[in-house]
């Protein structure tokens, strides 16, 4: 969102790009060289910010930017040639003249698509670049894999088709991993089953930042899909990279709007929901769920004001947010107070507010609106 540089910020997400290097560089080195680097940046980059996002990804060295459709592979184009692009969505058929117009690489789940494909190819004299989707158990995207062989096929025949990847989709990588264990055995044989094929030569994928365990040497996996983790947060706690400690990139924050003291028995907010137990002093914070604080916070979060955690009281409404700071010194008009970040040595990270938003990180970040303008932080302090 646009905001006038001479009005001050009432709320704003914080990004850090330079952690955001960081990060890359931490989790390359812990992989084997020959492993290459897609960064997933879907969705805006997860609320951080397609174009800075990606910018500063190709500076600290991404081999390839994975994306949802077409609209945000045609915004990374707009910064330079030389990386290649996936889109891990359908493309609909009003969208296909545009693979190549964009240099864009597409993922195939149906015969349907490589004919789509291969007759934009054959009408354009070139050919269209695609991954192979193999459904290995989630029942969304890709051909099913009892079938793979059959679609390689009609891949193979297809002469205006070029295929330069393979990949799978782990549904439950960070929470069942005797399923994940069968969904990569089912992803091997359905490559195996598709006759002529060397994965030698092509892009093969399967582990994203929930779960990396074959990006350390199993063949024939040779690229790791990273998302969540780039942007300094762990999917899971017993995930591989657990040990690689990456920075959270993003943090969001507000200001106080006012301060008063109301007396014990009072009943405050929308619907009455929060009765003072004692006197208290209460402040008034410019953000609520218009924003991205969820309603689920009501009566649940924190936030940090000078370094100290603050009840949220009552109902979240849509653009403020009543915090108890009975026990805060000073308190005044326009102190910053962290919904999501570091302050004064405390911190409320990521997945603490999801919690308290009935949500989990990846929706968290997504539901923080186009009217917090995001503030890029760009040194890099190595």
């Amino acid at each position: 969102m646009y905001s006038p540089p001479q009005l001050p910020l009432r709320c704003w997400a914080e990004i850090d790009l330079a952690a955001l290097e960081r990060n890359l560089r931490l989790i390359r080195a812990s992989l084997p060289a020959h492993i290459k680097y897609v960064a997933v940046v879907k969705a805006d980059a997860y609320g951080h910010g397609l174009h800075q996002t990606v910018a500063r990804l190709m500076h600290a060295g991404a081999d390839l930017f994975a994306v949802a459709n077409v609209t945000e592979a045609a915004a990374i184009r707009e910064l330079g040639p030389g990386w290649p692009v996936l889109v891990l969505s359908p493309v609909l058929p009003a969208e296909d003249k545009y693979l190549l117009e964009y240099d864009i690489t597409a993922a195939i789940s149906t015969p349907e698509e490589v004919d789509r494909f291969d007759a934009v190819g054959r009408e354009a004299g070139r050919v269209v670049a695609i991954h192979l989707k193999i459904d290995t158990g989630m029942g969304r995207l890709g051909v099913w894999h009892e079938e793979a062989g059959r679609l390689y096929e009609r891949i193979r025949r297809a002469e205006h088709v070029r295929l330069d990847g393979a990949f799978t989709h782990f549904s439950s990588a960070d929470e069942d991993p005797a399923f994940t264990d069968e969904q990569r055995r089912r992803f091997l044989v359905a490559l195996r089953s598709c006759a002529g094929l060397d994965p030698s030569r092509l892009l093969i994928h399967a582990d994203n930042s929930a779960g990396l365990e074959t990006a350390h040497g199993e063949q024939p996996f040779n690229a790791v899909r990273v998302g969540l983790l780039q942007f300094g947060i762990l999917p899971h706690p017993n995930s591989m990279l657990a040990r690689v400690h990456t920075e959270p990139v993003f943090s969001f924050r507000t200001r106080v709007g006012i301060v008063k003291r109301l007396p014990a028995g009072t009943d405050i907010s929308y619907g009455r929901t929060m009765t003072l137990q004692r006197d208290s002093l209460i402040a008034v914070l410019c953000a609520g769920y218009g924003d991205g604080v969820a309603r689920a916070c009501s009566n649940r979060a924190q936030v940090l004001v000078h370094g100290i955690r603050c009840a949220v009281l009552g109902r979240v409404t849509m653009d403020q947010t009543i915090i108890d700071v009975t026990d805060v010194p000073g308190v005044s008009c326009g102190d910053e107070a962290t919904l999501v970040g570091r302050q004064e040595g405390a911190e409320i990270s990521i997945a603490e507010f999801s919690d308290w938003s009935d949500s989990i990180p990846w929706e968290t970040l997504c539901s923080v609106t186009k009217r917090v303008p995001r503030v890029y932080r760009t040194s890099l302090g190595l």
